[in-house]
C-alpha cells in the first residue's frame, strides 16, 4: 500500500498541466442571449437552481469557413489531456483550430465554459503582442510589473533585470514609454521577462513570427534551455514546423476545437498534421471529369478552353533537388482559339504564399484537334521542408503578360518535401515569378 501510494505521489507530481474535457464556447453575432428574458432564465438556472446551462446543449464546430446554423460555436470542444513537468508541447492547427483560445485559458485570460484545468507553479504567457505591458510605463517599470504579477519580490527582479535588459536588446529605449516601441521592440522584451522571471511553465504563442531571425534563434536557444537544462515546461504555438521540430519533444494537433492527434514523438505529430493538411487539398495523384469540380472557381472558366484531367507523374514525397513532371489534358470548346499557354504555380499549403510559378511557351494548335494535353517538368524546386499544392491555369499568353485565363484548376495536386541536397530557400524573394524555377520544361502533344 505504501509503495502504492509512494508510486502515485509521484506521477501526481510529475503533471505539470492537466486539461480535464475542458470547453469553451461563444455566441455568434450580438453580446447576451438576444433579450432579457432569456437572460434572466440563464441567471436562474445556472446561479440560483445550479443546474447545467441549457445553451450549452447546442452548438456546431468552429470550422470557419461554413456557414454558422447555430447561433453558438465551441472554440474548444472535450479537451482532456496532461503535460509532464519539463515536457516542450508544440501546439499545432490551422488558423481557427483553438490554439490561442487553449492557451487564453491556461493563462486565466478567459474561463473555460466546461471542465477544468490545473497547473502546477508559477506561470508565464507571451500570447500577443504587447500582452500584459502598460503603454505609458517604461521597459523597465513593465519588468518589475510583470515580475510583481507573477508573484516575485523585487530582490528577485533586480537579480534578473540586467540579464533580461540584455537578451532583449532594448537596452536603449529600456526608460522610454512601451507605446513608443515597434511591435518587434515590444516582443523582444515581452519574451525576455516571461522567460527570465524563472516561471516554471512558459507559454509562448505565435508572437516570435513579429520578431527578427536573429531574435527567434536566441529565443529558440533560451526556450530549450528553459526546458532541457532548468526542467521547466514549455507549451509553444507556431506555423513554422520547422521550428516546432527543432524545439518540441511532443505536440497536440487541434481541429475544429478539438484534439485530433496527440504523440509523445514531435516528429510523427508534425508528419500527421502535414500529411492531414495535403489530404484535405486532394493527395491523389489523378483528378478527372467531375472530380475536378470543386477545385475550380465558379467565375474561372470562360467555357472557350477546359481542364479535363490533371495528374501527378511523379511520388508524392521528394527531395528539394528531385523534378516533377505534371501532366494537364485540355479541350477547346472554341475554335477560334489558335493558340494556348500552361501557367503552373505552386504554394505552400500550411502558409498559403506563392512560393513559385512558371509559364510555358505558347503552343500553337492544330485545326481540328481541340483535344490536347501539356506536361510540364519543374526543375531545380529549392523547396524548403514542408508541404505544398499545386495550381494549373490555362490562356493564351503567359499570365505574366496577361490575365485572360480559359480555365483554372486550384490547389488540386500536391507534393511534399521531405529534405533538401542543394540550397534551401525558408524566406522567399519579393521577386519570384516568371520561370522561377530552372530549367523548367513544357511539352505539347495531341
Amino acid at each position: 500500500m505504501r509503495i502504492f501510494a509512494r508510486f502515485l505521489a509521484t506521477f501526481l507530481m510529475s503533471t505539470a498541466i492537466e486539461f480535464n474535457h475542458v470547453g469553451k464556447q461563444y455566441r455568434l453575432g450580438l453580446v447576451g442571449t438576444g433579450t432579457l428574458s432569456h437572460d434572466i432564465r440563464r441567471f436562474w438556472i445556472t446561479n440560483i437552481l445550479r443546474k447545467e446551462d441549457p445553451y450549452l446543449k447546442i452548438g456546431e464546430v468552429n470550422d470557419r469557413s461554413q456557414k454558422a446554423t447555430s447561433e453558438y460555436v465551441w472554440a474548444l470542444r472535450d479537451i482532456d489531456f496532461r503535460v509532464k513537468e519539463g515536457d516542450v508541447v508544440g501546439i499545432i492547427g490551422k488558423n481557427g483550430a483553438g490554439k490561442s483560445t487553449l492557451l487564453k485559458l491556461l493563462s486565466r485570460v478567459t474561463g473555460p465554459t466546461v471542465g477544468t484545468i490545473n497547473y502546477k507553479g508559477r506561470l508565464a504567457a507571451l500570447l500577443e503582442v504587447g500582452t500584459g505591458f502598460h503603454g505609458e510605463m517604461t521597459g523597465r517599470e513593465n519588468i518589475y510589473m510583470n515580475g510583481a504579477i507573477l508573484g516575485m519580490s523585487k530582490a528577485e527582479i533586480d537579480r534578473k533585470l540586467d540579464e533580461i535588459i540584455d537578451f532583449s536588446g532594448c537596452e536603449k529605449y529600456i526608460d522610454t514609454p512601451v507605446k513608443r516601441y515597434s511591435s518587434g521592440m515590444t516582443v523582444r522584451l515581452g519574451f525576455a521577462v516571461a522567460a527570465f522571471l524563472e516561471p516554471e511553465i512558459l507559454i509562448v504563442d505565435e508572437v516570435l513570427a513579429v520578431g527578427d531571425a536573429e531574435f527567434q534563434k536566441k529565443a529558440i536557444g533560451k526556450m530549450k534551455d528553459v526546458s532541457q537544462g532548468e526542467g521547466r515546461t514549455v507549451l509553444f504555438v507556431s506555423h513554422n514546423m520547422a521550428s516546432i521540430r527543432n524545439l518540441c519533444t511532443s505536440g497536440v494537433v487541434l481541429e475544429y476545437g478539438s484534439v485530433k492527434f496527440r504523440g509523445d514523438d514531435i516528429n510523427e505529430v508534425v508528419d500527421f498534421y502535414l500529411n492531414g493538411n495535403s489530404a484535405e487539398v486532394g493527395d491523389r495523384a489523378r483528378l478527372t471529369g467531375s472530380e475536378l469540380k470543386s477545385y475550380r472557381p465558379k467565375d474561372c472558366s470562360s467555357r472557350q478552353m477546359e481542364i479535363t484531367e490533371v495528374e501527378r507523374l511523379t511520388p508524392y514525397r521528394i527531395d528539394s533537388t528531385d523534378e516533377q513532371v505534371y501532366r494537364v489534358r485540355v479541350i477547346r470548346h472554341d475554335p477560334s482559339v489558335r493558340k494556348v499557354c500552361l501557367n503552373t504555380l505552386v504554394d505552400d499549403i500550411l502558409t498559403d504564399n506563392r512560393v513559385g510559378l512558371t509559364c510555358s511557351d505558347i503552343f500553337d494548335i492544330p485545326d481540328g484537334k481541340n483535344e490536347f494535353e501539356m506536361t510540364v517538368t519543374l526543375r531545380h524546386l529549392n523547396l524548403k521542408h514542408g508541404a505544398y499544392k499545386m495550381n494549373f491555369w490555362v490562356s493564351s499568353e503567359p499570365m505574366i503578360n496577361s490575365w485572360n485565363i480559359f480555365d483554372g484548376i486550384y490547389n488540386s495536386l500536391t507534393f511534399e518535401i521531405t529534405g533538401y541536397k542543394g540550397k534551401s530557400i525558408t524566406v522567399w524573394p519579393n521577386d519570384w515569378g516568371f520561370n522561377y524555377f530552372d530549367g523548367c520544361e513544357t511539352k505539347f502533344s495531341v
